[in-house]
């Protein structure tokens, strides 16, 4: 799947989330991360912080691979 922008990304986060039956707690505490951050991430927020959004996407088990 091509992501585009912090929206598609965001998406691609919430609909894994949900097949794997996750609530945004369950997902930010084994991510290390606040259900505040899952929310915005899923949300599209531009400015979340990088390293944060690969470690809850390794979490669901999605792969991020960057072409040049």
């Amino acid at each position: 799947m091509m992501i585009n922008n912090a929206k598609d990304f965001g998406a691609l986060v919430r609909k894994k989330r949900k097949n794997m039956q996750l609530t945004q707690y369950d997902l930010a505490a084994v991510s290390g991360v606040g259900v505040r951050f899952i929310s915005e991430l899923e949300n599209g927020k531009e400015t979340v912080q990088f390293d944060k959004a690969v470690k809850v996407a390794q979490v669901l088990g999605l792969k991020l691979q960057l072409i040049n």
